[in-house]
């Protein structure tokens, strides 16, 4: 953990140019967010190796009206959706939570910037701490990023 799951209309696969998102742009933008997190204490909130960012086009989608009022508001028909949840376990204070997701937050606005400007999307991040009631992990990866003991 963390893991963020991002669902989207999917015409933000589109080009830039005809109102999409380079997608994976913002993954990586958001998991650096994420590998980047300290708490109070100055250390790191999440683990590198358990850091994952993961991006879904909806491939059936429905979003208010369809569009009639971004269309007669002279803006162009259908809206763009955007929904980022990020789960994490247990175990952090509140102020990491908040500065977690105000950090999610100015990367998501500050890549949907020109979208926001000229279309119209809506983007909602989430963030949920799990009561699990089963967890197992495996994992290969988290060893790349152990530190040695006195090193």
């Amino acid at each position: 953990m963390p893991h963020l799951v991002i669902l989207y209309t999917p015409d933000l696969d589109l080009p830039a140019e005809q109102g999409g998102s380079d997608m994976g742009a913002l993954c990586r933008a958001l998991a650096s967010t994420l590998c980047a997190q300290v708490d109070e204490a100055g250390k790191p909130v999440f683990p590198t190796g358990g850091v994952r960012v993961l991006a879904y086009p909806a491939a059936h989608c429905a979003v208010a009206d369809g569009g009639a009022a971004g269309h007669a508001a002279g803006g162009g028909a259908g809206y763009a959706f955007v929904y980022l949840n990020l789960r994490m376990g247990r175990g952090r204070s509140a102020a990491t939570h908040m500065a977690v997701g105000r950090a999610l937050e100015a990367v998501a606005q500050a890549h949907f910037a020109a979208l926001l400007a000229s279309h119209h999307i809506g983007i909602t991040l989430q963030i949920d701490e799990g009561l699990e009631v089963f967890d197992a992990r495996h994992s290969s990866i988290h060893p790349l990023f152990q530190r040695p003991a006195n090193g």
